[in-house]
C-alpha cells in the first residue's frame, strides 16, 4: 500500500501514527498517510525563511519555465509520490476513490490546475499589472517611471489548510512558488493527492525541495498553521469564514452563494438562458463555491424552477468511472443525511416548494456512502431562509424578488452573473460591495477568467506596497 510521508521542508518524515485512506465504495485501503502534530509544525517554522531564500536564488524567468515544466509533468507523467510511483491514471483513480468525485471530474480538475500552472506568466502579469517579478523578489526597483517602488513580502511562505471537497481550489495557492514564496500545506485527509503530486511535479521540474512542507494531521495542525504562519489560507464553512473575518493574516474561503440575476428587461426570454443556468448549478457536481446556488428574478420564477427541475431532477447516481456520472458521493454518510435533514427543514417553511419532489428520492444511501440527487426549490420571497443557503451538491433556489429589492437582499455573493442590458442595474451591481466577481451577460458562474483574481488579489495578500527612497552616499571626507 502506498505510504505518503510528511514533508518537513523537503525532507520526508515517516511517523509512527498513520491514517489510512479507503475507497468510498469498496472500503479497500488506498494509502497510509503519516500524521504529525502541531508541535512539530511550530518547531519547523523556524526553517520557513530558508524556503524563500532558496527560491530567491532562481531568476523569475527560470522559475516561470519550471512552472510550465511542472504543469506538463503534473498532467502527463508518472511521478514519484510517497514511497511509490504514480501514473496519471493512478492519480485519477485514487482521487476519485477517496473523495467520491467521478473520475472524469477529477481529470477536469487536474487539467484546470495544470492550465493555471502552465499559464503562470500571463496570470501573474495580469495580477501585478505588468510589474517586473524581480522587483517582488528584490523588494524594490524602478517600474519604468523613474521612481523606486517597493513591495515588502509579508511572509516567507504561504500556508494553506486544504479541503476535501473539490480539487479545483488548489489553483489559489499555485502562484506562490513563482512569486518566490514557499508553501506550507496541510493536505485534506481525503484529498492529499493534488498537493503531493503537485510538489512532486515542482521538484522534478527543478524547484528546490526545501521550498515545500506538507504536514498531514488533525485539527491541531491546522490551528497551529493558521496561528503561526504570517499569511495563510483556510477553506471551510460560513462559520470558518466568520471566525477569521478581519484577520489580515488569514484569507478564508467558504461558501460562495453565487447567483444568477435576470433583469426585468430580459426575464421574459429566460428560456434562452436555461443551458447556462443548468451548467452553473450542475458542473463539478455542485461542489464548488462558484456553482450557482440562487437564481433571482421578478417574474416567471415558477416556470424557471420547473424547467430546471425537468433538466436536473431525473439525474441518477452512476458509478464513478462512468463518463456520464454527474454526481459526487458523500464519503461520510452522516454528512449526507445531516445535509438532507437541513434541506427538509428549509422546505417546511411557507412559500417554499420542492420542484424536484416528483423525480424520485433525493437521498440515496449505500453501505459506505450516500448521494444527494439534484434539488431545485422555489422561494416566493428573498426573505425565505432557503434563499440564503448553499449546500455541497447540485442545489439551487429560484427566488422571486422585485428588481428594485435585489441589491438589498442578495447578501454576500462570490460570483454574480447578471443577465441584463439595463445600464442602471449594471451600474448598481458594479457598485455593490456584496459582489466579488461580476459577470455582465451570459457567462456561467463556474467559468472563471484566470487573468483575474478569484477571491481577492494574492499579490495584495502576500506583499505590502511601501515608500522606498535611495540617494548616493557622500564621498568620505579625509582630514
Amino acid at each position: 500500500m502506498l505510504h505518503l510521508p510528511a514533508l518537513r521542508w523537503g525532507k520526508p518524515y515517516e511517523s509512527l501514527e498513520k491514517q489510512e485512506v479507503f475507497h468510498f465504495l469498496t472500503g479497500e485501503p488506498i494509502a497510509a498517510i503519516s500524521q504529525v502534530n502541531g508541535g512539530m509544525l511550530q518547531l519547523d517554522m523556524r526553517h520557513a525563511p530558508r524556503a524563500r531564500a532558496v527560491l530567491r536564488q532562481i531568476p523569475s524567468a527560470d522559475l516561470l519555465q519550471m512552472c510550465s515544466r511542472a504543469a506538463h509533468l503534473f498532467e502527463n507523467e508518472t511521478l514519484p509520490v510517497g514511497d511509490g510511483k504514480q501514473s496519471v491514471d493512478d492519480f485519477i483513480h485514487q482521487q476519485s476513490a477517496s473523495t467520491g468525485l467521478p473520475e472524469h471530474m477529477c481529470r477536469a480538475n487536474m487539467k484546470k490546475n495544470s492550465f493555471v500552472l502552465a499559464n503562470m506568466a500571463d496570470i501573474l502579469d495580469a495580477l501585478t499589472r505588468g510589474l517586473d517579478l524581480e522587483i517582488l523578489s528584490r523588494g524594490y526597483g524602478d517600474e519604468g517611471r523613474g521612481v523606486i517602488v517597493s513591495y515588502q513580502v509579508q511572509s516567507p511562505v504561504l500556508g494553506a489548510v486544504l479541503p476535501n471537497n473539490s480539487p479545483g481550489v488548489h489553483t489559489l495557492w499555485l502562484p506562490a512558488i513563482a512569486l518566490k514564496i514557499g508553501l506550507l500545506l496541510k493536505p485534506g485527509s481525503q484529498e492529499p493527492w493534488t498537493p503531493y503530486r503537485m510538489v512532486a511535479a515542482f521538484t522534478e521540474a527543478g524547484i528546490p525541495a526545501e521550498a515545500f512542507a506538507l504536514y498531514p494531521g488533525g485539527h491541531d495542525v491546522g490551528g497551529t498553521l493558521l496561528a503561526r504562519c504570517p499569511r495563510s489560507m483556510v477553506f471551510g464553512s460560513a462559520q470558518t469564514v466568520q471566525q477569521y473575518e478581519g484577520n489580515p493574516r488569514v484569507q478564508a474561503h467558504g461558501p460562495g452563494f453565487s447567483k444568477i440575476i435576470l433583469g426585468d428587461d430580459v426575464v421574459d426570454r429566460w428560456e434562452e438562458f436555461l443551458d447556462l443556468m443548468v451548467e452553473s448549478v450542475f458542473s463539478n457536481s455542485g461542489r464548488s463555491c462558484i456553482n450557482c446556488s440562487g437564481i433571482w428574478a421578478s417574474r416567471h420564477t415558477q416556470a424557471i424552477a420547473q424547467a430546471l427541475a425537468e433538466r436536473l431532477g431525473p439525474v441518477e447516481v452512476l458509478p464513478p468511472e462512468d463518463p456520464q456520472a454527474g454526481l459526487a458521493a458523500f464519503t461520510n454518510k452522516q454528512m449526507a443525511t445531516g445535509t438532507f435533514a437541513m434541506v427538509q427543514q428549509d422546505l417546511s417553511e411557507t412559500g417554499v416548494t420542492d420542484m424536484t419532489a416528483g423525480y424520485g428520492d433525493r437521498l440515496i444511501e449505500m453501505e459506505r456512502c450516500a448521494y444527494l440527487r439534484p434539488m431545485v426549490v422555489h422561494a416566493d420571497s428573498p426573505d425565505r431562509s432557503v434563499a440564503k443557503k448553499e449546500y455541497m451538491f447540485p442545489f439551487v433556489s429560484v427566488v422571486q424578488c422585485p428588481q428594485r429589492d435585489v441589491l438589498k437582499k442578495i447578501g454576500p455573493t462570490l460570483v454574480c452573473t447578471a443577465l441584463t442590458e439595463d445600464q442602471a442595474l449594471i451600474d448598481s451591481l458594479t457598485e455593490s460591495t456584496d459582489i466579488d466577481r461580476l459577470n455582465i451577460g451570459p457567462i456561467p458562474t463556474n467559468r472563471l477568467n484566470w487573468l483575474q483574481p478569484h477571491e481577492g488579489n494574492l499579490i495584495d495578500f502576500l506583499f505590502r506596497s511601501r515608500a522606498y527612497q535611495m540617494a548616493p552616499m557622500p564621498a568620505p571626507v579625509h582630514g
